[in-house]
């Protein structure tokens, strides 16, 4: 990611797009998932899932704050990470094959990745550091 770069909002964040879109695609999943799921595994799975982008939206709008920005951006690392267990939940109950599970956990990772990035290097995103000389 280029320091330079300009977002105009959270919504320009490749991180963000991920994110939301893995959770849309996790809530379409989970409506084959049996009835007697519906008040545990899938609502912790679409809880954890819409976290994920629901903190990066949150932390775009403290990066004014270096130290609050990174805190909401560990909380959606988190929530990233939680929604793999869930994943791995609904895998072993054979409610989704291998290749849903492979290919959310691959993008999970890349989630992961970005959001890693962000939490090294505030600066590329915290108005702090972008509008002072």
């Amino acid at each position: 990611m280029d320091v330079k770069k300009e977002y105009r909002g959270y919504k320009d964040l490749k991180v963000f797009q991920l994110s939301y879109k893995l959770s849309l695609e996790i809530f379409e999943l989970t409506k084959s998932f049996p009835k007697e799921e519906k008040y545990s595994l899938v609502d912790q799975v679409r809880s954890s899932s819409r976290s994920v982008c629901a903190n990066i939206a949150e932390a775009w709008f403290k990066r004014r704050y270096p130290k609050l920005f990174v805190n909401k951006l560990t909380d959606s690392s988190g929530e990233s990470g939680e929604t793999e267990v869930w994943i791995d939940f609904s895998f072993d109950h054979h409610y989704i094959n291998e290749e849903q599970r492979n290919n959310l956990l691959e993008r999970y990772t890349e989630v992961g990745k970005m959001l890693s990035s962000m939490i090294r290097q505030p600066e590329k995103f915290c108005y702090y550091f972008l509008h002072t000389d």
